[in-house]
């Protein structure tokens, strides 16, 4: 299932609902491809993270080693609040 950011602009209910939607597919069995910018979003439901800057794969690992250790310096500073350009 590919989702590219479904929850923009919504409010925080309804952001929980699909959320919990998602999850439920999961659980399934049901392999999904999420595009987000939030952060927190992305700590909450993923179990890889593909991050990509400039239109380029730069890191692709567990979510747990992403946020726990960032290897590449857009990443770093992605996760840091810094403005990657």
């Amino acid at each position: 299932l590919f989702l590219d950011e479904p929850t923009v602009s919504l409010d925080p209910a309804s952001v929980a609902a699909i959320e919990d939607m998602v999850k439920a597919v999961h659980a399934g069995g049901t392999k999904i491809l999420f595009v987000t910018h939030d952060i927190g979003q992305a700590r909450r439901l993923a179990d890889e993270v593909v991050f990509m800057h400039r239109g380029r794969v730069v890191e692709h690992t567990p979510s747990f080693r992403f946020f726990d250790n960032p290897e590449s310096r857009p990443a770093q500073d992605y996760l840091a609040g810094r403005i990657v350009r």
